[in-house]
């Protein structure tokens, strides 16, 4: 539908595109938010830097892990070890507040319209910052859920309390054997609830969550939208960023917004209908 060649004419003039930011966002009838890990980012969710060695130093000196995004995929050779990691790893990024209140500043901003988050981040932010449940749309899992890793049945299990004792009782980058986490109902090992392969679990809530988000694009078809894209990157453009360029060229009343700090782009068919702003998303926000 789009050709091969994408424009990055707007990235230059920050101060001009951050007012027709603001334009299109008060004209708006309805706000659709696809956020990336670009967002949390903003929001002080680094996963390498100094963060990450506060956090993990210990990790990264023993197994050679530069990163948290990278640890994740990391070959531990005991479930103890694993645990270890990964509820730290949860701990910090679903259960800890984030340092700065960029979710914040976008709840301020959104509220007041008509408005449905769709996001592949799994830091559970959203709600935290007091979104409405039944507004939003995680697409690719939950870090404060568990599933069975056969999946033996398609259901899902909040680990908060796992996850805080997991973290408080390691020693030496291990969990105790006992809290290592197994499947209630075949006893096969539990795994996190995160799109990586075919066995990823769509429970119940997965799926209203999708058909509310289909039904608030039925409802909003035709009217002034704001498509507003915040730290999407490269790794699953078909969830979000390809959509929303499909659905502003259906609807000439929309306006696609490209906000992120690393590459702000769309396709040149989309240039009379879009806003590219290369910048600080929470800096942004605050424009808004």
């Amino acid at each position: 539908m789009f050709s091969r060649t994408l424009t990055r004419r707007f990235t230059a003039a920050y101060s001009a595109q951050g007012e027709r930011l603001k334009e299109a966002f008060d004209r708006a009838d309805a706000v659709v938010v696809g956020a990336g890990a670009g967002l949390s980012a903003a929001a002080g969710l680094d996963y390498s830097g100094e963060r990450f060695e506060r956090n993990f130093g210990d990790f990264a000196k023993k197994y050679g892990i530069r990163d948290m995004y990278s640890g994740g995929f990391y070959p531990f050779g005991t479930p103890e070890e694993k645990w270890a990691w990964w509820s730290r790893h949860i701990l910090i990024n679903r259960y800890e507040a984030p340092p700065k209140p960029v979710y914040d500043t976008l709840l301020e901003r959104v509220r007041e319209k008509d408005y449905f988050v769709l996001t592949t981040n799994v830091d559970h932010c959203f709600q935290r910052a007091g979104f409405e449940k039944e507004r939003l749309f995680y697409a690719q899992g939950d870090y404060g859920l568990w599933q069975c890793s056969e999946p033996c049945r398609q259901r899902t299990y909040d680990n908060e309390a796992a996850v805080r004792r997991m973290a408080a009782e390691q020693r030496e980058m291990k969990v105790p054997p006992e809290l290592v986490p197994r499947c209630p109902v075949c006893g096969r090992p539990m795994t996190m609830n995160l799109r990586t392969d075919d066995t990823f679990v769509q429970d119940e809530g997965w799926y209203r969550a999708r058909n509310r988000y289909r039904d608030f694009l039925r409802r909003i078809e035709g009217r002034r939208v704001l498509f507003l894209e915040l730290g999407v990157g490269w790794n699953t453009p078909g969830i979000i960023k390809y959509p929303f360029w499909r659905m502003t060229a259906k609807n000439p009343d929309a306006v696609y917004a490209c906000v992120n700090a690393g590459e702000a782009l769309c396709p040149e068919e989309l240039v009379q209908q879009a806003v590219c702003v290369k910048a600080d998303i929470g800096a942004a926000l605050q424009r808004l």
